[in-house]
């Protein structure tokens, strides 16, 4: 079983990926600006015997923290967005975790977003189109821009990227299915045109890569 630390662990898709870990024996430590949801210890199991989770309160852009959990952990999760949060945005920690990834062999699993996906094959990516909410820009551009920063690192930085579909989130969190559809770089939808993945699906996803690694230093997707 591996050690997983997921910055954002207590988030919307940080927590789905926590508890689907959990479910299959994996050790999560679960890191969030925040601290452990109400009614669970900072450190430790949630009951004696229990599934090993522990809650830290921490920063992605603490590079002490990262250095730490690079050394204890088998993958590290990122479930944070990438648009500024005080002052700072996602890309500019990525150089202490691709360095403290590359030194201890650790794994970076990234949770992505849906914007930077070609609606086509060949054709724009989805945060281009008419269609795309204005509100939502920001974040997918600054993520966009973290799965471009990936691309180039060296070879020795293990990392994948997992995009959801157009449809994820809190506001429609869907029910579980256990399945879901496998995409590379262009957005994955239904016969009637609908991309969407429940929260629990893509969380399966994710920790089916961190058990099977089949999307070594690649960004993909995942939709019904």
């Amino acid at each position: 079983m591996a050690t997983i630390a997921i910055f954002g662990g207590t988030g919307y898709a940080g927590s789905a990926i926590r508890e689907e870990a959990l479910k299959r024996g994996h050790s999560v430590i679960a890191v969030s600006r925040s601290g452990p949801p109400a009614g669970r210890a900072q450190d430790g199991p949630h009951v004696p015997g229990g599934p090993d989770v522990q809650y830290q309160q921490g920063d992605v852009h603490d590079d002490g923290l990262v250095e730490a959990l690079a050394d204890e952990a088998d993958v590290i999760v990122v479930a944070i967005p990438g648009r500024e949060i005080n002052g700072r945005k996602l890309i500019d920690a990525l150089g202490s975790l691709t360095t403290a990834a590359a030194k201890t062999g650790t794994r970076l699993g990234f949770v992505g977003g849906a914007g930077s996906l070609l609606v086509s094959e060949g054709g724009p990516r989805h945060v281009d189109g008419p269609d795309f909410p204005e509100a939502h820009k920001n974040e997918a551009l600054s993520h966009a821009d973290v799965l471009a920063a990936l691309r180039e690192t060296s070879d020795d930085v293990d990392w994948f990227y997992l995009s959801p579909a157009a449809g994820f989130g809190s506001y429609a969190p869907g029910e579980p299915t256990g399945a879901y559809r496998v995409g590379g770089d262009v957005l994955v939808t239904d016969a009637n045109g609908t991309s969407f993945i429940s929260g629990a699906d893509y969380a399966l996803a994710f920790v089916d890569e961190i058990e099977q690694a089949r999307h070594s230093r690649e960004r993909f997707t995942v939709a019904y």
